[in-house]
C-alpha cells in the first residue's frame, strides 16, 4: 500500500494545507458543490479555511473529535474530503461526510470507494462500531453512493434543515462494525 489509505479508486491522505487547501475553499464556496450536503451557503473566506486546515492539521492527539481526509485518486489528484466529526471513542461512534468537489469526478465511483475506505479506518484501526451520515433525502447520488459503502437508511427526519429558502428533510443512514 502506498501512502494514505488506499482502495480500488482513491487514497485517503492526511490533509496538507499547502497541497489540499486552496482546492476545498473553491469546492465549500462553489453552490454546485454545496447545494445537496448540510454544509456550505455561508461564504467561507481563506482566512477561516486557513484555520480549519491548522486544526485539522495540527497534532491531534490520542483521541481526536474529527478526522479529515482528502481524497486523492490513485493518480494523486485532489478530488475531494471524507470525515469522521464528532467521534465518540466511550460509544464507539461518529459521524461522517464526503465531497466530490470536481464535477467531472462525480459519479465515477470515487465517493463510494472513499466511503469504504474511510469506513475500513474507522472500524479497524479507531475501532468504532457505528458511523452515522445525515444526508438531504433528494440528494440520491449520496444515498445510492453509502448503500454501496455498506450504509442502510434508518430513519427520515422531515424539515430537519434549513436549506436555499426550504426545510429540508434528511435520511440518517447507518453503517455497522461486524460484531
Amino acid at each position: 500500500m502506498g501512502y494514505g489509505w488506499e482502495g480500488e479508486k482513491v487514497r485517503l491522505v492526511p490533509l496538507d494545507k499547502e497541497k489540499h487547501a486552496a482546492n476545498a475553499l473553491l469546492w465549500v464556496n462553489d453552490p454546485d458543490v454545496t447545494e445537496t450536503i448540510l454544509s456550505g451557503d455561508i461564504p467561507t473566506t481563506r482566512l477561516a479555511e486557513e484555520d480549519f486546515f491548522e486544526k485539522m492539521c495540527a497534532p491531534a492527539g490520542a483521541h481526536p473529535s474529527d478526522i479529515v481526509f482528502a481524497v486523492e485518486t490513485l493518480e494523486g489528484e485532489h478530488i475531494g474530503l471524507a470525515g469522521l466529526h464528532r467521534i465518540d471513542y466511550r460509544h464507539g461512534v461518529a459521524l461522517t461526510g464526503t465531497i466530490i468537489g470536481p464535477a467531472e469526478s462525480r459519479g465515477k465511483g470515487y465517493g463510494t470507494d472513499a466511503a469504504s475506505v474511510r469506513t475500513r479506518y474507522a472500524f479497524e484501526v479507531l475501532g468504532l462500531r457505528m458511523l452515522t451520515s445525515e444526508v438531504f433525502a433528494e440528494n440520491a447520488a449520496s444515498l445510492k453512493m453509502l448503500q454501496r459503502a455498506g450504509y442502510r437508511e434508518v430513519a427520515r427526519i422531515p424539515r430537519r434543515y434549513w436549506k436555499r429558502g426550504a426545510f429540508r428533510d434528511v435520511v440518517l443512514m447507518v453503517a455497522e462494525r461486524e460484531p
